[in-house]
């Protein structure tokens, strides 16, 4: 603002300068009015407005001469060039890719980057378009990360790509790294697209669901175990009868299908005698 000011006093000076009447002195000042008005000309090239959460990227001839990070106007010399770059925050999101993940199963995967420019110098002069970088060192993170873990985790203690926080961690931090160079700060990553390809995913489906029903029924008979154990317990314990070995085998064998059996039992009486 105080270059605006002595800019426009110097543009009124100049103005009336010419309306000054003296012997032989109205050519001197017409001339120096010209001058001025030239010398102004070229300072006013100098103005630049920067706006809220931009920066002006500021080069005299080539060389670069700094960064104007305050918001209004601004001046700095003239003739120079200006490339403005945005410090807003920005989100990408990657495509869905297909690769294959650790166990070699191809999957589709896709991410969303939230970054924000940090460095406007290196941006500019490191790479060549700091938002193509971006987008293509983000979707080469994501490939790696997908190769690096297996879509889930059948063994205990192994990280997967189900497990988000794991997941998420180490691609922010691969991420960090390699926008570093281009004065970019990544504030999250996350996954927003897990599955399995689809000419696998029926097979994978399958397997899903045989782990989850052989699961269920492991909980089952274990329960059922229990179950059994403390009814001849407390049997004994009462003394509400005595069960020689085959009798409690038999009752073992009864229960056990009552409780492990996926339909209603269907109660047999029997009027005989169990050794007969």
């Amino acid at each position: 603002m105080i270059a605006l000011l002595v800019v426009l006093t110097a543009i009124a000076g100049a103005v009336a300068g010419p309306a000054v009447e003296a012997d032989g002195g109205e050519v001197v000042v017409g001339v120096t009015a010209v001058v001025l008005a030239v010398v102004l000309t070229i300072a006013a090239t100098g103005f630049v407005v920067v706006n809220p959460n931009e920066a002006q990227v500021v080069q005299f001839f080539g060389r670069y001469l700094g960064v104007i990070r305050a918001e209004g106007l601004q001046w700095t010399w003239p003739f120079t060039a200006r490339r403005r770059v945005t410090l807003r925050v920005r989100n990408f999101e990657t495509d869905r890719l297909k690769v294959s993940d650790a166990d070699g199963n191809p999957v589709e995967i896709a991410a969303v980057v939230v970054w924000r420019v940090v460095d406007p110098a290196s941006a500019v002069f490191a790479v060549d378009d700091h938002i193509q970088y971006v987008a293509v060192q983000a979707e080469t993170a994501v490939r790696h990360l997908a190769t690096s873990y297996p879509y889930e985790a059948h063994d205990s203690g192994r990280s997967s790509l189900r497990d988000s926080s794991v997941v998420s961690e180490e691609l922010t931090a691969e991420l960090r790294e390699r926008f570093e160079r281009a004065g970019v700060e990544v504030l999250e990553s996350r996954t927003t697209h897990l599955a399995y390809a689809p000419e696998i995913a029926q097979a994978m489906l399958a397997r899903q669901q045989a782990s989850a029903i052989v699961g269920a029924r492991f909980k089952i008979v274990e329960g059922a175990v229990g179950m059994v154990s403390n009814a001849l317990e407390r049997l004994r314990a009462e003394h509400v009868v005595e069960l020689d070995e085959e009798r409690k085998a038999q009752m073992v064998s009864n229960l056990l299908v009552v409780l492990c059996g996926d339909r209603a039992a269907q109660p047999v009486v029997n009027a005989g005698s169990l050794y007969s």
